[in-house]
């Protein structure tokens, strides 16, 4: 097992990473001070692994509550969030009863918002069970819903006492899952860590073949990153902007395709595609290195042939992403692979041709 700190000053919490976490009674023990906590998780997950996450929390005498939700980015949503709060107020939920999010980057933005909202915040845990969940989504305290008109619009910076990212859940993952957790795997190195972009373009294959040892310690790696961004820039006030590499084209891609059509780490690959072809179009990264960029995601099985919107649906749907400041779209872009930069001053003739050329390829 391996522990990584998100370092918060007093609201600092550990990651730990590892197989067979959900077992380990003594990681949640100290999170756990009163004898009762609820479990949010879906329908998908909760065959899988709520019986184990019970039976771990009874052997230090903790009886939980359990609210089961629809699976699927299209329930992100306030009606969603409602039946969270019904369950709460229905069993009587205190302030002093921690949440447990138990299930992927849904289950965990859902319970984190309803743990910032719910008697006015109350404690909550992130146990993530997906790639892209462990490696992003999980860290950092972003929570929140989705709103017809853009991903992730309605929501509250609030960070969890604890993260626990349980390797083996990851065996039952399907295929397109865990591409999609690779693309934000992918991102890192893209940004910041430009030697993890070099392993994973030499042990991709191994990832694929869901090694145990490759996804620990790609899963270790990414949220190395994530912390030490999260740190520096909880808020997302400059450096942190960097993590959404490509989303700003990716998020357009599942709100105009409809939410859950595409998977969130699919829009980001062919989101992040994108966002090299504009890089090389400002001059600052070569052909070759699109190509490369290309063909990683393509090895990790991810679309990198943006949905052809249209231009003008692309821009409305781009209008409404939270990096719009003063009316301006502003992009994470590549300065060079493993540098990045968040940038307002893109000629819009430019990013037409990248809109053209991505959907046209």
């Amino acid at each position: 097992m391996q522990k990584l700190t998100v370092g918060l000053g007093e609201r600092s919490y550990p990651i730990h990473i590892g197989t067979g976490l959900l077992a380990k009674a003594e990681l949640l023990t100290a999170h756990l001070p009163k004898k009762r906590v609820a479990i949010v998780t879906n329908t998908t997950v909760a065959p899988l692994y709520l019986a184990k996450l019970q039976e771990t929390l009874h052997q230090i005498g903790v009886q939980s509550v359990e609210i089961i939700l629809p699976d699927g980015e299209v329930y992100k949503t306030a009606e969603t969030l409602n039946l969270i709060y019904d369950g709460l107020l229905t069993h009587r939920c205190e302030r002093s009863t921690p949440l447990i999010a138990l299930g992927g980057g849904v289950i965990g933005d859902m319970t984190g918002f309803a743990a910032a909202t719910y008697l006015r915040g109350v404690p909550f845990i992130q146990i993530p069970t997906t790639l892209l969940s462990q490696v992003d989504s999980s860290v950092g305290g972003k929570t929140g819903i989705n709103h017809p008109l853009g991903k992730n619009m309605i929501g509250a910076f609030y960070q969890p006492q604890l993260v626990l990212a349980d390797i083996a859940t990851l065996n039952t993952l399907p295929d397109k899952e865990l591409s999609a957790g690779l693309a934000e795997v992918i991102k890192y190195g893209l940004i910041r860590d430009l030697p993890f972009l070099e392993w994973l373009e030499l042990n991709m294959d191994k990832l694929l073949a869901r090694d145990t040892d490759a996804l620990q310690y790609a899963v270790m790696r990414s949220c190395q990153n994530k912390a030490e961004v999260v740190a520096a820039d909880e808020r997302e006030s400059g450096e942190r902007a960097l993590l959404n590499l490509g989303h700003t084209f990716g998020h357009a891609i599942e709100s105009g395709m409809g939410y859950g059509c595409w998977l969130h780490g699919e829009g980001v690959a062919a989101g992040t595609i994108m966002a090299a072809d504009l890089s090389q179009r400002m001059g600052w990264i070569s052909e070759q290195d699109v190509t490369r960029i290309r063909k990683l995601f393509q090895r990790a099985l991810l679309p990198v042939r943006a949905p052809d919107l249209g231009v003008e649906k692309y821009l409305d749907y781009m209008g409404h992403d939270k990096k719009v400041e003063g009316g301006k779209l502003r992009f994470v872009l590549l300065k060079q692979i493993g540098q990045a930069e968040l940038v307002s001053n893109v000629p819009s003739e430019l990013l037409q041709q990248t809109l053209e050329a991505s959907v046209h390829d």
